[in-house]
């Protein structure tokens, strides 16, 4: 069975704990869903999946060459403590992966997408990059020297992304001992938040000792409820853009600087960072907590197009994902332009004409 289908057969119960999420927080009192967001989530976590049909090959081809001739030896793949280290080491990979995502510019154009929703759900789970495998791939190059087989690695790298799913909501309080040694609701919280006190902290993937070990590990604290999105917010229902932000912005400012050095800085330096012409050029807008949130209102009508049209997206991506190991490039290509195609549409029905970015 090849990962997409994986993915595939573990979609209903994905939506089906997005439901009861929904139906917990109704009953509490305390909504954490909204139709726009939660619609502009799902269409990311589609199209990462479809687009991972292609990109994620470059990263699987890559790994594999380099397990084939520059590892020190293989793994044998029939031993228990074969897949419980490949596990623990590609968490270490992990979380190596995801501070650097946050702290080198290029890195976070990709992982930004994750971190654009405003809400904080199980919908948040599933909204991923497109473009991560481009460059993901170095921090993993590691095990594949040690010697992890590349279905080990592949498998490994599926139970620790399937992990992440649960910790994305607000409905589940502190688990004490729990929260102290692996990734939880609480500790992925305090991940998500924009705040000054939460920023760039809990990157563990599974566990949370490496944050404790290298210094990025932080509790939730009650007397500072936490913002979620990113600094600059993304304003827009574009999952095609949601991808693209982030590159463009830095794009910009590479061409637009006079300093050639500026020019490759841009890309390596920490998220936020500008060259210095360029900022006294055009200034970034003050960072705001209190910001209001993006929500154009919706009519009923485009309500209940944006449900047809995510339902038809969803039978459509569930289908390519089952089968997509038996079609031609060809085909594969023609029905990534029709999802691409179906997901913004959707973003479109989902930003009324009169809505202010």
């Amino acid at each position: 069975m090849t990962s997409s289908q994986i993915i595939a057969l573990a979609s209903p119960v994905f939506l089906l704990l997005i439901g009861l999420e929904w139906w917990i927080g109704k009953r509490r009192g305390r909504p954490t869903y909204r139709l726009n967001d939660a619609f502009n989530s799902l269409s990311l976590g589609m199209l990462s999946q479809v687009l991972g049909l292609f990109s994620a090959l470059l990263a699987v081809g890559i790994y594999t060459a380099v397990w084939r001739h520059a590892s020190l030896w293989h793994w044998p793949t029939d031993q228990v403590w074969t897949w419980g280290l490949a596990l623990l080491l590609y968490d270490f990979c992990y979380y190596w992966l995801h501070r650097c995502g946050h702290t080198v510019a290029v890195l976070w154009a990709a992982h930004a997408v994750h971190h654009q929703s405003e809400d904080y759900n199980l919908t948040t789970a599933l909204r991923q990059t497109s473009s991560g495998h481009l460059l993901g791939w170095l921090f993993y190059l590691p095990l594949a020297v040690l010697g992890v087989p590349p279905l080990v690695f592949a498998t490994v790298g599926l139970i620790d992304l399937l992990y992440q799913f649960w910790v994305h909501t607000q409905h589940v309080g502190r688990l004490g001992w729990f929260d102290r040694w692996f990734c939880s609701p609480s500790n992925h919280r305090v991940h998500h938040a924009v705040n000054d006190r939460y920023l760039d902290k809990n990157y563990g993937g599974i566990l949370m000792v490496w944050d404790k070990l290298f210094g990025t590990y932080i509790e939730e604290d009650d007397a500072e409820p936490i913002v979620y999105g990113t600094r600059k917010p993304l304003r827009s229902w574009n999952p095609v853009w949601a991808n693209a932000e982030v590159y463009a912005t830095l794009a910009k400012d590479s061409w637009r600087t006079r300093h050639l050095r500026d020019k490759l800085k841009v890309w390596l330096m920490p998220p936020g960072w500008r060259p210095s012409d360029v900022a006294a050029q055009d200034p970034s807008p003050a960072f705001a907590l209190d910001r209001p949130l993006y929500n154009p209102p919706l009519s009923r009508q485009r309500q209940a197009l944006a449900w047809a049209l995510g339902l038809l997206a969803l039978g459509g991506v569930l289908s390519l994902l089952w089968v997509a190991h038996t079609l031609s490039w060809s085909d594969k290509g023609l029905a990534a332009l029709a999802v691409l195609g179906l997901l913004w549409l959707i973003g479109r029905v989902c930003t009324p004409p009169n809505a202010q970015a």
